[in-house]
């Protein structure tokens, strides 16, 4: 890392303000419309639940997450006089609550080679973060391979390349253009294994989720793997973009029905207005976050916090920067 990499990194805020930040058009979102029905405290009645409902589903939490969390407002602050910071803090408790048993660190790797597949939509961010978690891996010192399984795409595996040469790993490339993808995937762990590697990340094709034969040659690549490495992949990671608001449901669906998804990684945080997303997945599917990026930086991946990430979605400032 230069001088000048590591002055700019010195001058940029902690990652919850980063994280706020990110999140400050879902959360504007939000404190404007809860803001807008407390003029001061005011008692807590059938209308201002619902225009309180009505500011959730607009964020992206969709309706059924909405309803339930304002059924516990209910529950606890009905009649009684609030104010926007006080349903601001209870809603945020609530939804740390949710996120809790989901907020978990990468998984740890068992001894052996250890194959992760990262998936997900055209543009969803998957070769920065495979960079990424690379540079993370690599810190921690682990011995790691990429593979550049995108084999559609050149600019993706240059792209790929690119990162590599950043997190100061290994990129291995297929043969020529349009390889065959899960031929490739069985080249890429065999030689990771031969050469005792901690963990090798394989890069996947962009791929709709609503495009059969696309989504079949994941199940191939999957079948392949287990060829070489009964239990690979070891983590299936789903990469999801989260501009995209409600469709991230369908997406995490379809993935799940073709191939076990082990965890989810939520990218591009610092320029959605739909982050409450995060919130309804966590309630429906259950799936380990394993982190949120929200910047291009390297370290821009970071732990995902549900009690940070809480707080940053409805507008406070209670937890501490780091």
């Amino acid at each position: 890392m230069t001088k000048d990499t590591e002055k700019q990194i010195g001058k940029r805020p902690g990652w919850f303000r980063r994280l706020g930040m990110g999140l400050s058009r879902t959360s504007r979102r939000l404190v404007d419309g809860i803001s807008s029905v407390f003029t001061g405290r005011k008692p807590l009645n059938v209308t201002t639940l619902q225009e309180i409902e009505d500011a959730l589903i607009a964020a992206d939490l969709g309706p059924q997450l909405a309803a339930r969390l304002v059924a516990e407002l209910e529950r606890y602050k009905f009649n009684k006089d609030v104010d926007s910071i006080e349903v601001r803090s209870f809603l945020a408790n609530q939804i740390t609550k949710i996120l809790e048993p989901l907020a978990q660190p990468l998984p740890e790797l068992k001894s052996g080679i250890n194959c992760w597949l990262v998936v997900g939509v055209n543009g969803s961010g998957k070769t920065t973060t495979i960079g990424k978690l690379a540079a993370q891996l690599r810190g921690d010192k682990k011995k790691v391979f990429i593979a550049a399984g995108d084999t559609f795409r050149a600019a993706a595996i240059e792209q790929l390349a690119i990162w590599g040469e950043r997190a100061q790993v290994p990129v291995i490339k297929p043969a020529g253009s349009n390889a065959d993808a899960a031929g490739f995937a069985f080249e890429a762990l065999t030689k990771a294994k031969a050469q005792e590697r901690d963990i090798l990340l394989i890069d996947t094709a962009g791929r709709l989720h609503n495009k059969a034969d696309l989504m079949a040659e994941l199940q191939k690549i999957v079948r392949v793997l287990k060829k070489v490495e009964p239990q690979a992949p070891h983590q299936t990671l789903l990469v999801l973009d989260a501009t995209i608001g409600q469709n991230a449901m369908n997406q995490v669906e379809t993935f799940q029905q073709i191939i076990p998804l082990t965890g989810l990684i939520v990218t591009k945080l610092d320029g959605s207005a739909k982050g409450g997303v995060v919130v309804a997945l966590a309630e429906k599917f259950h799936l380990p976050i394993y982190a949120v990026g929200v910047g291009e930086a390297i370290e821009d991946l970071q732990p995902f916090s549900a009690q940070d990430f809480a707080s940053a979605l409805m507008g406070l400032d209670e937890a501490a920067d780091t």
